[in-house]
């Protein structure tokens, strides 16, 4: 397979870009049919397909956020109506959130932790997508993920968690990078001892 120095240069500056500068316009509908396609092509052993994904987009992203405002409010009555507000906003301004959910299927080879770095990888191949074309993405995981009401609001079924949401649109700033990690403190090499 031939080296592709443009992929090369995409993986060394690739960085999350926050929902908050997320804008319009998002993914048309062929652009999502293709972001969906390039997401979901990850390993997965045995073909058993374990994760699935709600795409919430339009109106419906203002909904679900109301949604997600009542379902903390009654966890949290006392809650002030900045914090209610700041749920109401959890799918805006990105155009388009795409919630990966891990989908375990029972397989005697297949063990659960394997189906879930799968789900994982689909997130993670969604961010690429999203770059490929143009815009930009953020992986977020926030409470409602781990909320059984709020997450089967979104989507969940029984069994299944959200391993993130993925919000894209089209950056409305430039983000500085971040520090990455010293490759000597975290890289070893294994050598036989015995």
């Amino acid at each position: 397979m031939p080296a592709i120095p443009e992929l090369r240069d995409y993986l060394l500056t690739r960085r999350s870009v926050g929902i908050a500068f997320l804008g319009e316009p998002g993914p048309t509908p062929d652009e999502l049919e293709q972001i969906l396609r390039i997401g979901t092509r990850v390993p997965d052993h045995g073909k058993i397909t374990p994760w699935r994904l709600v795409i919430i987009e339009g109106e419906d992203r203002a909904k679900a956020g109301e949604k997600l405002a009542r379902i903390m409010e009654q966890a949290n009555p006392k809650l002030d109506a900045s914090s209610l507000g700041a749920e109401r906003k959890r799918f805006l301004p990105a155009p388009l959130t795409i919630g990966v959910i891990s989908s375990p299927q029972p397989h005697p080879k297949v063990p659960q932790l394997e189906q879930l770095l799968s789900a994982g990888n689909v997130a993670f191949n969604l961010l690429h997508a999203a770059h490929a074309l143009g815009f930009a993405a953020s992986w977020v995981t926030r409470w409602y993920a781990f909320d059984a009401e709020a997450a089967a609001m979104l989507g969940a079924r029984k069994d299944e968690q959200f391993v993130g949401f993925i919000h894209i649109g089209t950056p409305t700033a430039t983000i500085e990078d971040r520090p990455r990690p010293d490759l000597e403190s975290i890289v070893t090499r294994w050598c036989d001892q015995g």
